[in-house]
């Protein structure tokens, strides 16, 4: 005995009765959803509201950290705005006069290099290759360079 089957819709399977309100709506008209749940602690969020860290801006996502506005890499290491491939290349091509050291915010190590035109081309060539490859160079805040 074979059974034919077939697909129902969602509409189907709800009757709507006009004496329950709508999905999302509180079930007694006095009752609020998102009020205090009993037995909380007070002063904890009711539920319902999403929660935002103190002090971030309007408009901030959840959880936003102000000393990482570029969020963290796969180490929780906060990242910066400064690109190490941008710094990289600056410092291969203009290095002599320490430009990838002054784009990621390292004043003296800038003026260091433009008063040995980089260190004879030698410290410039190994900084903007090491700026290319390393995972572990930051900015003047301590912040890791993004790739």
């Amino acid at each position: 005995m074979s059974r034919a089957f077939r697909y129902r819709s969602t509409s189907e399977d709800q009757v709507s009765n006009p004496n329950q309100p709508g999905y999302g709506y509180p079930q007694d008209p006095g009752q609020n959803p998102y009020a205090q749940q009993p037995g909380a602690a007070p002063g904890q969020p009711a539920y319902g509201y999403p929660q935002q860290a103190m002090g971030a801006p309007m408009g901030a996502p959840a959880g936003y950290d102000p000393n990482a506005p570029y969020g963290y890499d796969a180490y929780g290491r906060p990242l910066s705005n400064k690109s190490k491939i941008v710094a990289g290349v600056l410092q291969l091509f203009i290095g002599g006069l320490g430009i990838g050291r002054f784009y990621t915010g390292h004043v003296g190590m800038g003026i260091a290099q433009l008063f040995t035109c980089g260190g004879m081309g030698i410290w410039s060539l190994v900084d903007g290759i090491i700026f290319l490859t390393s995972d572990s160079r930051t900015d003047k805040d301590g912040r890791v360079l993004r790739g």
